[in-house]
This record gives C-alpha cells, structure tokens and sequence, in this order.
C-alpha cells in the first residue's frame, strides 16, 4: 500500500523512516517492541473511518491505540496498521445534563481534570495516565465503583466505528446488542471514537490517601481489614497494595523502598462521613506513615502516575478472589514480598457495593458477585538483564499458582497478560456471556478484522 497517504485522511501518517516512529510505536509497558508497517496518528472520527477502510482494502493486520496502557500491548502490531486515537483527547462537560463526552484517545486524567471543575466525577482508573477507551471497554473498576458502578454501568452511549468503516451510535436505544457487549467485551467490535458518560457530584475535596504498615504486619492488617472491607458503606472505596514504598514526596524518605502493606481509601462523599469512616483503620496497628486527609480528588487520581512509568517493564497475573480466608492470606502474605524487582507489587481491589448490584446479564462484564480482585505486577526497568526479567514473570506466576485453591474462577479481562494468558479469555466472561459476545462479534465483526485484543472469535 501507499504510506504517503490514504484516502479522506487528515491526520498524521507515521512509517519507519519517520523521526518520530520509534516513540509513536512505544507502549507503556516497555517490554513490548512490536514495528507496525504504518501509525495512522487520527483526528477526529472521519479519519478512523478513513483508516479501517484503507486497512481492509489492503488486508492489514489492525491494532488500535487508545491511551496504549494495556500490559499485554495489544494496541500495537507488527507489520500492520495502528489506528492511533491518541491525539483524540477532548472532553466535554455538560453539568446541567450531570453526563461527559470522551474522545477515544482521553486518558483518565484528561476526565478528572475537566468534571472536577464542575466538582463531578465518574469512575475511572486509579492511575491518571490510564486510557478511557480501554480501561472502559473491559468493565472499569476504580474507586468510585461501590458507590457509583464499574465504568460500563456508567456508559450511557458511545459512537462506533465498524469493521466496514461504518459510523454507529449504540446506547440503550440504538443498537442495544452491540452497547450490551461494549459495556465488558473490550475492543473487539469496532473502533469506539466517543464515550458519554454519566456524571456524579463528587469534590473537589475528598478523604483520600493510603495508610502503610510494615510487611511483618500483612497478615494481622489482612486480617482486620477483611472484616473492615465487609463493613465500609459504599462510599468507601479502598485498593490494598503490597510492595515496598514507593519514594514519592509526601512519604519521608527513610522509608522508601522500605516492605509493607498499605490500604488506599477513597471516600465518595462529605470529607467529615469519610473521616469517621476510615477512623478504625488508621487506628489499627502502628501505621508507619498516615497519608489518609482531605486532598483534590483530581490530585489524588494521580497520585500513583509516578510509580508505573511509561517504559518500565511489567507482567501481570490476576484472578478474581473467593474471599479473604485465612488461608488466602496466608498465601499472600508468604508471595507478595519474594520479587526480586524493588518495583514490583500486588494489588486487591474491594468489589461489591454497586458493582454487585447490577444484574448479571445487564453488560458483557460477568464478575458481579467477586468480593476481591488481585493483580500480581511483576516491574522491572529497561536496562535490568533477561534473568531479571525471568526472576519476576517465575515470581507472578508462582504468587498466582499458590493462589489457585482461593480463585473464584474468573478474572477481570484488562488484568490478563500477553500470550500465555489467551486462554483465559472465556474465564474472564463465563461461557453464557462469552456465547452471547460471539453472536454479537458474527454480526459486527464477522472477519474478526478486530483481533489484536482479548479476542472473542465470532460465533
């Protein structure tokens, strides 16, 4: 094909002898290299119809880059074309209407900044470089998911563009098939160039921040925050992180790097509820630093932007969490501090709430009834060796391998790694809803041209 343009195109077109190609094709996680024959770097919606259309002609391998910060790096192909929405990054309030309009290449910082003027908010990442497209497609958790729903429970519409270069608007009036499998079927339906969300009254000023306990204390602060966790109303969203301490600002610096437990809250109401609410857990133990206060929610969102930084490299295992037993904890608490990366971590996410409210069969995203999520992140940084790098990926898989009596069977699809988790696609739907998303795929995407995803084939 012809790289010095395509049809109806406006945007920019990037080839390997472009100065800029090796930083356009570069992914967040850094372990990924892959060399696509062309970025087309898009405007607006007229230039992704533009794109599809030129990559069917020619028979093109197809990736799509949202905000490009899924660990598997599915947003970039080899020897293919990368429809790349990261220049998309407008976003529109409407405070009356209480809703948002997201470009598809929007990161969630973008939308924190924008509904916060309006003290709204919407649930997003926990990371505020995070991309909206992805991170949505695949159900959204975030902090604001007990009280407010999964990203998807707040999708109200979202434009669309089809493997035939097409323009659709699916919401629950138009196309309702194809919005039922937006909301948790990731990106195998098309190229979503517009999200519009709800919008809740949240801020500017929240109870936020993450309480750390030494690593000696995991098992004791495991313990008492199960039955916390079980407790907190659903305005309380909380992210229990084990690693070391990350050498931000705030936090002193004889302890950076320092092993231990920490438990990140956000409190989605009045700073005094969330005081009382978190009042129990700042007085377990003997926290080594306290760093729950009123702050910016905005600021808050991106507080951790610093400690997952573009390029470092990352392997992720997940699974969905039969609950916090004694037993469970045991496990976690013998693996989460045996990586050799001083970067790498685990995460558990705190469910429930209105996440396990919505009805099962109400979006393609199946684990409703999970109390916990975990997600082991192997870290490590460029220049560190290959054996470096197998320590951590053997350290993931034998923390998710001792984990797999407490599984609840099913796992969050934007957890799931590169090729050695392909197979657990169905896992992260079920087979009712994985039989349902392949109908929808045969009808919209029958060539499966949209494959360089969590792939659901058509059926």
């Amino acid at each position: 094909m012809e790289t010095n343009g395509i049809n109806g195109f406006r945007g920019r077109l990037i080839t390997a002898d472009h100065a800029g190609y090796d930083t356009a094709r570069a992914l967040w996680n850094g372990a990924v290299d892959r060399r696509p024959r062309l970025i087309a770097r898009c405007g607006g919606t007229a230039d992704v119809v533009a794109a599809v259309r030129c990559a069917r002609h020619h028979g093109l391998e197809i990736a799509v880059r949202g905000g490009g910060h899924n660990v598997a790096g599915t947003a970039v192909c080899d020897d293919g074309i990368v429809i790349d929405l990261s220049a998309m990054r407008a976003v529109w309030v409407d405070p009356a209407r209480r809703t948002a309009r997201v470009q598809g290449g929007a990161l969630w910082g973008d939308v924190d900044h924008e509904t916060q003027a309006h003290a709204l908010a919407t649930t997003g990442g926990i990371v505020g470089h995070t991309g909206v497209a992805g991170l949505t497609l695949g159900g959204g958790i975030g902090f604001l998911m007990r009280k407010h729903g999964l990203a998807v429970d707040n999708l109200l519409a979202a434009e669309v563009v089809t493997p035939e270069g097409s323009i659709l608007q699916a919401s629950a009036d138009e196309h309702p098939d194809l919005f039922w499998a937006l909301r948790g079927g990731g990106g195998n339906f098309g190229v979503v160039t517009t999200f519009r969300f709800a919008l809740h009254p949240l801020g500017p000023t929240v109870m936020a921040g993450p309480v750390f306990w030494a690593a000696d204390d995991t098992t004791d602060v495991l313990r008492f925050y199960r039955d916390f966790a079980a407790e907190a109303p659903d305005e309380l969203g909380t992210v229990v992180r084990l690693g070391t301490i990350p050498p931000l600002p705030v936090i002193p610096e004889e302890l950076h790097w320092r092993p231990a437990i920490a438990v990140a809250c956000c409190y989605a109401g009045p700073v005094e509820d969330g005081e009382r609410a978190v009042r129990a857990l700042r007085r377990f133990g003997t926290p080594l630093v306290d760093l729950l206060a009123p702050k910016a929610y905005s600021a808050f969102q991106g507080g951790l932007d610093d400690t997952v930084l573009h390029g470092w490299h990352y392997y992720w295992k997940s699974t969905d969490l039969t609950g916090l037993s004694d037993e469970a904890i045991a496990v976690i608490a013998d693996h989460a501090y045996r990586a050799v990366s001083r970067r790498s971590y685990a995460a558990m996410f705190h469910m429930g709430g209105a996440v396990a409210r919505v009805p099962h069969d109400a979006t393609a995203y199946a684990g409703r009834d999970v109390a916990h999520n975990i997600v082991i992140d192997a870290v490590w940084l460029p220049e560190e060796s290959d054996e470096h790098a197998a320590a951590e990926t053997a350290w993931a898989r034998r923390f998710l391998q001792a984990l797999q009596p407490h599984r609840a069977g099913s796992v969050y699809v934007n957890f799931l790694d590169s090729d050695d988790d392909t197979g657990r696609v169905r896992e992260a739907y079920g087979d009712h809803i994985y039989r349902r998303l392949a109908e929808v795929k045969a009808k919209y995407d029958p060539d499966n041209a949209f494959h360089h995803n969590k792939n659901i084939r058509p059926g």
